[in-house]
């Protein structure tokens, strides 16, 4: 609540009304992992080929 109220300076209303998530969006936190980037994904796709159909 100090950090809803007194940081971000949102009213009752607002941080009673805000979900978990846009409470951390606010306080600039991610939720889980950072995504995979694409030479991350181009790296598993040759080390993991598709053999398709």
């Amino acid at each position: 609540m100090t950090l809803g109220l007194g940081a971000l300076g949102w009213s009752p209303a607002a941080f009673w009304a805000a979900t978990p998530r846009e409470f951390a969006a606010a306080l600039g936190r991610r939720r889980g992992p950072e995504p995979l980037s694409r030479a991350a994904f181009e790296r598993l796709l040759a080390a993991y080929p598709d053999p398709g159909p």
